[in-house]
């Protein structure tokens, strides 16, 4: 059974930094999927965060462009979302979410919480 396992959520602060971390375990073909971050903060809907495919073209939303970066170990089975110069806006639970097609799979991690308070 594959599982997805996040880490590395916490309370920061304004314009602080953190990294979340996302290691896969079981039996996965690791290459075939696509990577990602989504968020999900109270009362909105979910979010693509970023994701990245095993050839390192990566995706981010407008909202985090050139504050994150996202990456893969393809030897660790992690992918890690560095998140900088976080705002309160950046609050929510992140999951990781691992994906691809033929045939299609769609796998999440539990979620872990950021918090971005003074």
């Amino acid at each position: 059974q594959v599982r997805l396992v996040e880490s590395g959520g916490g309370l920061v602060q304004p314009g602080g930094s953190l990294r979340l971390s996302c290691k896969a375990s079981g039996t996965l073909y690791f290459s075939l999927y696509v990577m990602g971050w989504y968020r999900q903060a109270p009362g909105n809907q979910p979010e693509l965060v970023a994701d990245i495919t095993d050839s390192g073209n990566t995706n981010y939303g407008d909202s985090v462009k050139g504050r994150f970066i996202i990456t893969r170990d393809a030897g660790r089975l992690t992918v890690t979302l560095q998140m900088n110069g976080l705002t309160p806006e950046d609050t929510a639970v992140y999951y990781c979410n691992a994906r691809r097609t033929a045939p299609n799979k769609l796998l999440w991690g539990q979620g872990t919480q950021v918090t971005v308070a003074s």
